[in-house]
Order: C-alpha cells, then sequence, then structure tokens
C-alpha cells in the first residue's frame, strides 16, 4: 500500500511541475449503491481529484484518486475505498463526453482487501465545471460494490 501512495504522490508531482498542458479537478458524488451492495448500504457518497493532459484533440488522459464511501444500513458496516486509478475522457460533441477510470480501490476498513475498480462515464463539460452520470465499480473477493452515481467536478 505504500508503494501505490508513493507512486500516486510522484505522479501528481509530476502533474503539476508540467502543469501547462494539464488541469487539475476536483469533485464530488452521490449514488446509489447496486449488485452487491443494494441490501447493505443506503448511499454512496465520495469526492474526488484528478489532473489530467491533453494528449490529442477532444482526448484528455491522467490520474484521479479520492474517497469513497458506501454507507451502510442498520446493522451493516460502512465500506471506503482510496480509489487510485487512471482516467480519461473523450470529447463527442462540443460539450457531451464519455470517459472511464480503472485501477485500484485500496480498502479502507478492517477486513476490507481492496480490489480493481471501473467507472465508466457520460457527461457534459463546461468550460470550469461539469457533471457527469457514472457506474462505479470495485471488485472485492468476488463482490461487486458498486453504485450508480451524480457526479460534478470543478477545474482549478
Amino acid at each position: 500500500m505504500k508503494k501505490i501512495i508513493l507512486t500516486t504522490m510522484v505522479l501528481f508531482a509530476f502533474g503539476f511541475a508540467n502543469a501547462q498542458s494539464g488541469s487539475f479537478k476536483l469533485g464530488a458524488h452521490v449514488g446509489l449503491p447496486t449488485g452487491d451492495m443494494k441490501d447493505a448500504s443506503s448511499v454512496n457518497l465520495g469526492v474526488d481529484v484528478a489532473y489530467t493532459w491533453s494528449v490529442a484533440e477532444g482526448l484528455d488522459a491522467g490520474i484521479t484518486t479520492g474517497y469513497t464511501t458506501y454507507l451502510g444500513k442498520k446493522g451493516w458496516g460502512d465500506v471506503s475505498f482510496i480509489p487510485v486509478a487512471a482516467t480519461a475522457q473523450f470529447t463527442l460533441t462540443d460539450n457531451w463526453f464519455i470517459g472511464a477510470d480503472l485501477g485500484y480501490g485500496i480498502g479502507v476498513n478492517d477486513g476490507n482487501d481492496g480490489g480493481f475498480l471501473y467507472q465508466p462515464k457520460f457527461g457534459y463539460q463546461m468550460e470550469k465545471a461539469g457533471v457527469y452520470v457514472s457506474y462505479k465499480g470495485v471488485s472485492v473477493n468476488g463482490l461487486n460494490v458498486s453504485s450508480v452515481n451524480l457526479g460534478v467536478n470543478f477545474k482549478l
């Protein structure tokens, strides 16, 4: 886990050193749990931080992290992750985009080993803000910890 955190810090430092060609995004999301989580959790809440570079016209790619938690219903505990992922966003038209995050969700709770994280997105990006819908999933020990989310981001 220390290696993952150190690698993330190095990537963010590199991104800030090359800030002239990229953008820093800060956001939040809320979602309805699905799959194996729908009976154990009432809501998914989280914050997102990303740094992306323009790699081709209409295509941005970069790294993302943050914090996401599935609040447990009565008798169930919360399930939380720190995502460490690659992110990409492709502009379809003037402002509409599709994108995806792929990486690893580091488990924060006892007994939560974390797992493969995936999050396809569809949204509308304006100059300084954007909104999106997504399906977030983390494969943990054969379980699918997932939700359908509504998110917002702000370019800084």
